[in-house]
């Protein structure tokens, strides 16, 4: 049964509908005056586009011409008249309705919009603080409603696509939970938290015999935002009984070709995929960008009798290394400032001295080291390193893991201001999806390094073929964990599941030093006959921002949180009264500098 949309509201048409076809049709159009230009003819724009109306200039419609010439740009207006073609030569090839305009006869004036406090137009420069505090405004920009009807096509092809090709349900699990943000509840010192996904509810719908689920879930994390990350944010989260790590990639692959927008053009399965050694090692990160080369190359062979004493330093630790990377045309467009600049960063974020050599016209080494380093040993490093004239090449030295981390940022870095130069190394245009599998099931902890904590979380599977490893040297398991890496972003992430309740249970107490008792719901409903499950949640925000090619997922959600994760516009969080508490059983407890502000 369809019903046309536009039978139940005041219009006939959207702004974005009239072509040629319709010529010589009466229409009502609803929208918002775009621009008026000397009272002759204006554009009015709704969320499907715009159309332009011309004003009638004889004495019979004086009336019409005053109401449309007197209404400030942004009002909201109904019109109603004829679709005609635009004369020869005034036909705009760039408007999906170019090639007409509609003739008014009678006009109203539905609501009239005061001066904004910017225009409504995408290449007005305005600050994002600006935006978010008119976020109603910012929405009407062309810009915000191609990305959220982006993302609204994007969701409703993969519910399609999970529910009538995959037989999924769409099953939403509970918000309030026992972790992360704080909510009050009436009960005296009780609280709800919202959990920073529904992970545990998804397992007990396995657990449950519902087989396979999915949710466009809603989730929380108690923390600061960044481009790429706010407190709330949404996933596509899936779980599935009696499935595999391949299982479960291939069902996620076919999920993103058959949602994909055809303006992106297609994409390719299967992705490649990459061990999260394999991916350190090469680009020193578990999210690498593979648009680009510049990998990461280890020379410590050719260091190994080099007299530097850092570099022997290096070379003789059991862990200890020496890699570099190839900058393509460095010297050409990168100067002494950017080189220092690049050296002060991995100073201080990771503490990690690199060195920079240039390959000059006539093959020689321009460096510091060079003069340690025989002819032949130049040319090793040259060789290893494809060396062409005028490249540069940074290296670093020391523990495997460090030196991998810092070139990998070196990498990223180098790459950004060489494309400020006017080179172009990552196509904007291209989507390399990639695979990082086989990560460690356990980290030590930064604070106390003889302590372990979970890579993913505490319920992810260890790789068959090291569960022994389990009970003798758990710092070694490799772990049932991967992550969907997009252009550089890690779009997805997932795992298979622990189903053992006794093994749920060494890993919690014996390995985490965590009191199971917390979980003791979860690990009683592992006893009662759980399957072999295991699930993926795909960050909707993140993946929605690279397919649109917008430079924040502020850009793709309709009321985000700015920077600090607040809301600009309805000023939230704010204070509350002690009475609104009251029913809460709180009591704020204000540092003292803030209650004596409060008395006054």
């Amino acid at each position: 049964f369809y019903l046309n949309f536009n039978s139940l509201v005041a219009r006939t048409n959207t702004c974005g509908e009239l072509r040629s076809a319709h010529v010589g049709q009466e229409v009502t159009l609803c929208g918002w005056i775009q621009y008026q230009r000397q009272g002759l003819f204006l554009v009015l724009r709704d969320f499907q586009g715009l159309t332009q109306i011309i004003i009638p200039q004889d004495e019979a419609h004086s009336h019409v011409k005053k109401v449309l010439y007197d209404a400030p740009v942004e009002s909201v207006v109904r019109v109603t008249g004829t679709v005609t073609s635009r004369p020869p030569g005034q036909k705009n090839p760039r408007m999906p309705t170019g090639d007409i305009e509609v003739k008014v006869k009678t006009a109203e004036v539905l609501n009239s919009c005061k001066k904004l406090p910017f225009e409504i137009k995408d290449f007005i420069k305005k600050s994002e603080a600006l935006r978010m505090q008119y976020r109603y405004l910012d929405l009407r920009s062309f810009q915000m409603q191609h990305n959220l009807r982006l993302r609204s096509q994007m969701v409703m092809k993969m519910r399609e696509y999970l529910c009538n090709l995959h037989g999924k349900r769409n099953i939403s699990s509970e918000y309030l939970g026992a972790k992360e943000f704080v909510v009050p509840s009436r009960e005296p010192g009780k609280f709800y938290c919202l959990p920073q996904s529904p992970q545990q509810f998804k397992q007990l719908l396995m657990i449950g015999g519902l087989d396979r689920y999915f949710q466009v879930a809603r989730c929380y994390r108690d923390e600061g935002s960044k481009p790429d990350r706010q407190p709330e944010f949404t996933q596509i989260d899936i779980e599935m009984s009696f499935v595999d790590q391949a299982g479960i990639q291939r069902l996620i692959e076919g999920l993103l070709q058959y949602s994909w927008p055809n303006e992106r053009g297609p994409i390719t399965t299967p992705f490649p995929s990459m061990s999260y050694a394999e991916a350190l090692a090469e680009y020193g990160t578990d999210k690498p960008d593979t648009r680009f080369g510049m990998k990461i190359i280890d020379v410590s062979d050719v260091f190994r009798s080099v007299e530097i004493g850092f570099v022997q330093n290096a070379v003789n630790k059991p862990q200890g290394t020496v890699k570099a990377i190839c900058i393509p045309q460095g010297a050409r467009h990168l100067q002494n400032k950017d080189f220092e600049a690049l050296k002060e960063s991995a100073k201080s974020q990771f503490n990690q001295e690199v060195l920079h050599l240039i390959l000059k016209p006539d093959e020689s080494l321009k460096s510091p080291l060079s003069k340690f380093l025989s002819e032949e040993q130049q040319s090793e490093l040259i060789q290893a390193l494809k060396v062409q004239a005028d490249d540069v090449v940074l290296l670093a030295a020391g523990e495997h893991e460090k030196v991998c981390l810092v070139l990998g940022n070196m990498r990223l870095e180098s790459a950004n201001l060489l494309e400020l130069r006017g080179l172009v190394l990552r196509d904007p245009t291209a989507f390399h999806f990639l695979w990082v599998v086989d990560f460690p099931l356990f980290l030590h902890k930064e604070e106390n390094p003889a302590e372990l904590e979970s890579a993913h979380h505490p319920f992810t599977a260890p790789h068959p073929s090291d569960t022994s490893l389990l009970y003798s040297e758990p710092a070694k398991i490799r772990s049932q964990h991967y992550d969907l890496v997009l252009n550089g972003s890690e779009i997805g992430g997932g795992s298979i599941r622990i189903h053992n309740a006794e093994q749920q249970r060494f890993v919690l107490e014996t390995v985490l030093k965590e009191d199971p008792e917390l979980l003791s719901h979860l690990l009683e409903a592992l006893k009662c006959g759980a399957p072999p499950h295991g699930g993926i949640a795909l960050g909707l925000d993140r993946l929605i921002c690279l397919v649109a090619g917008a430079p924040s997922i502020r850009d793709v959600i309709a009321f985000p949180k700015s920077f600090k994760g607040r809301d600009l516009m309805s000023n939230a969080p704010d204070y509350i009264t002690p009475e609104e508490l009251e029913p809460y059983h709180i009591q704020v407890a204000w540092p003292a500098a803030e209650a004596e502000a409060n008395k006054n």
